[in-house]
């Protein structure tokens, strides 16, 4: 049985958090996040450690006690192996709260977390679903949700989506109760996301044109985030916005594809693949381009590029995919797509680029995103309901 003593959420705590990889070196949505909730979550006294697997032994200048479980390069079974027997061998006191990112390496501790504390799942997103549009087979997929994200979940207490539409997949396909879930959005580092360039000025960091309308997407090159349809877009407009130029920040096992793709359609002029893009570089880009662009095709559970951009005073173009529209809709709903098709797409493209739609004033986004997503603010919801 699970205690019922409401811990103080006044007083300082120690917060466990098991996490995936390591921000910055593996730069995904899911990473990211962890990254900024544990360093938000220390400075308000709290003791947090961070488990995972391929964390630096130490960070210089991070309030957070990091715990390496085990390595990214080993196979899966010597990793799950590693991560529990790393995990008990690591244990010094009992956390006041339990908060877990990811299913798969959460299996293996299952039975070592202490009953009596409380566990928060953050649920990024149906993990076996993930996995099956990207290519696995139904049997993986299948042993994934019932073996795995099953078990793991039945073990919470309460749950943390960053959108309704994530709260309705974890309340319809995996039974969790709609009391145990809590909707928080993701937040933005207000500090490191700024509009404090002119377009003119990020242009020439960059050495992006200064003379063509720009267009960026910061996004992993996988099948879910749609950039086959967002080329197939640019194509079709290019005839009466001859000038378009789309940059396409990150990474991915469609990198090839895509560019192959782009010479087909005749864009190797309009199109420029950035690879990954450093840290540093990301809020420059935003504030580089007329505005982003978020084509996912579905399981976009929020859009922190979105927040991102709209910090950076720049606005965004999405599809009406999972938790994005409940970003935009409150600010600027006219800039969500009617679908995720190619032709949606494309006019919406056409409609920002020739002025037929009204845009939000740089100050408006940035203002919007402060206001509603900065992490501080955030962080402070998520440990309500981790100490709740």
């Amino acid at each position: 049985m699970k205690s019922n003593t409401k811990y103080n959420i006044h007083e300082s705590a120690y917060i466990l958090t098991l996490g995936l990889g390591w921000f910055p070196k593996t730069p995904g949505g899911l990473e990211r996040y962890i990254y900024e909730l544990t360093k938000e979550l220390a400075k308000n006294e709290d003791k947090v450690e961070l488990c995972g697997v391929g964390l630096p032994e130490a960070e210089e200048n991070l309030p957070i006690k990091l715990t390496n479980l085990a390595s990214p390069d080993t196979a899966i079974w010597q990793r799950l192996w590693s991560i529990r027997t790393n995990y008990q061998k690591t244990r010094v006191g009992r956390p006041d709260a339990i908060n877990l990112h990811f299913a798969l390496y959460s299996y293996p501790i299952l039975n070592l977390l202490p009953k009596e504390v409380p566990i928060t799942f953050n649920f990024h997103g149906p993990w076996a679903s993930e996995s099956q549009e990207e290519g696995i087979n139904k049997i993986d997929a299948f042993l994934k949700r019932w073996l795995i994200e099953k078990r793991v979940y039945e073990r919470c207490d309460r749950f943390i989506v960053l959108s309704k539409a994530f709260g309705n997949i974890l309340h319809q396909e995996y039974q969790i109760p709609a009391h145990k879930i809590n909707i928080i959005p993701g937040g933005v580092d207000i500090n490191r996301f700024q509009a404090n360039l002119s377009p003119q000025d990020a242009r020439s960091k960059l050495g992006w044109p200064q003379d063509r309308p720009i267009i960026f997407t910061s996004r992993r090159l996988v099948n879910r985030v749609g950039l086959d349809k967002l080329l197939m877009a640019i194509a079709t407009i290019k005839p009466r916005i001859p000038d378009v130029w789309l940059a396409i920040g990150g990474r991915g096992v469609l990198e090839g594809a895509l560019k192959q793709q782009t010479a087909e359609l005749g864009l190797k002029d309009h199109v420029q693949f950035l690879g990954f893009l450093p840290d540093d570089q990301l809020p420059i880009a935003y504030q580089a381009a007329d505005f982003s662009v978020m084509p996912s095709q579905s399981f976009e559970g929020f859009g922190l590029a979105i927040v991102e951009s709209l910090a950076c005073g720049t606005p965004v173009v999405c599809t009406p995919v999972g938790g994005m529209p409940e970003i935009l809709e409150p600010f600027s709903p006219h800039l969500i797509t009617s679908s995720i098709e190619v032709s949606a797409i494309a006019e919406k493209l056409e409609e920002v680029l020739l002025g037929k739609l009204p845009i939000p004033s740089r100050e408006d986004c940035r203002k919007y995103a402060v206001t509603h997503f900065d992490w501080e603010k955030i962080a402070q919801q998520v440990r309500q309901i981790l100490l709740a």
